[in-house]
């Protein structure tokens, strides 16, 4: 009988904790979970189920991100010009740039925060492109069938799904896809945001039509975003930028042509949101910067961050649908 006692009250103390959080005097903890759940397309719910409309909208308010209005400029970019030195300028620059003769990749880990960070360094643009299910439209596969598909040596997710119904099953992508010069898909359009290689092997980042981004000579491409560095300028961030915390997939390119996958995990946790974890749009930029970044745009994240290299599975996914953590998919960037 007295631990029954001891356990409802222990119980009745946690609720009211986290009735404080949720409802108290600090925004901060309203404001992550608000711009969290709402940021994904399967836990909307969560904000919902605790605030009002109103309270939704007053957080997303504070919270937002204002993208660089520009192109991405290619003549600012030198393919094939990566800088040979001893003379590193910062242990950034000296990670990136020490590699073996002929390495065509390097995964460079660290933490962030406490989230576990995966930076792979891609030194020939040319070997990045778009892969997509092999049943595109049906259902997605998970990014490492993706990458054993098409003989990938590095791959992460790209672009978002479709998820009305909430099943999960990846098949039908958001916005357009092209892959090799051609349209494969052309689905609503969630932005406006264009991010693709051109045949000269540049990361462009745009926001015109999809016909004109092809006639300016895109190869492969999703719409995505939102972008967080257009030529060497961050976008700015208001709080949390309306991201919230989740577990993040950025591709990036620097003015020397290497093109940057950036993964961030959360605390790998498939079944409680709340312990989810992950980085900020602001966290990606300083990060991103750091290493040298030129062009940046955020790819799809949460249950859908992955990133596989030699056919296996680097980080820890959180999605529900499968033992590793992985959910199936639409596209991924993949390096042949």
């Amino acid at each position: 009988m007295k631990k029954t006692i001891i356990t409802l009250i222990v119980l009745d103390f946690l609720a009211l904790i986290g009735f404080f959080i949720t409802y108290g005097p600090w925004g901060y903890f309203r404001d992550l979970l608000i711009t969290t759940a709402m940021n994904t397309m399967t836990h909307t719910y969560l904000a919902r189920i605790f605030y009002s409309d109103e309270m939704i909208k007053e957080s997303l308010s504070r919270n937002y991100i204002i993208e660089v209005n520009e192109t991405t400029n290619v003549n600012e970019i030198e393919v094939g010009k990566i800088k040979e030195t001893k003379n590193y300028s910062s242990i950034y620059e000296k990670q990136i740039l020490e590699r073996e003769e002929d390495q065509l990749y390097k995964l460079i880990e660290f933490k962030y925060k406490g989230y576990d960070v995966f930076l792979t360094a891609i030194y020939d643009p040319s070997r990045v492109e778009i892969a997509s299910t092999r049943h595109l439209g049906v259902v997605g596969e998970n990014v490492t069938d993706i990458a054993k598909n098409n003989q990938a040596k590095v791959a992460i997710n790209a672009g978002g799904f479709y998820d009305g119904s909430y099943e999960g099953n990846g098949g039908t992508p958001t916005g357009v896809v092209i892959e090799d010069g051609k349209i494969v898909w052309n689905g609503a359009h969630v932005s406006g945001n264009i991010v693709g290689f051109n045949k000269d092997n540049i990361l462009v980042l745009s926001k015109g039509s999809v016909q004109n981004a092809l006639k300016s000579g895109l190869r492969d491409a999703v719409q995505f975003g939102p972008f967080l560095i257009v030529n060497g300028k961050a976008s700015a961030v208001a709080g949390n930028g309306g991201g919230g915390k989740n577990p993040r997939t950025v591709i990036a390119q620097r003015k020397d042509g290497i093109v940057l996958f950036l993964v961030i995990d959360g605390n790998g946790e498939k079944y409680n949101f709340d312990l989810r974890g992950g980085a900020s749009y602001g966290d990606l930029i300083t990060i991103l910067e750091r290493y040298g970044a030129y062009n940046a745009a955020n790819m799809d994240g949460g249950a859908s961050t992955v990133l596989a290299i030699e056919g296996k599975l680097q980080n820890k996914p959180c999605g529900l649908y499968t033992v590793d953590g992985q959910r199936k998919l639409p596209n991924a960037w993949i390096v042949k």
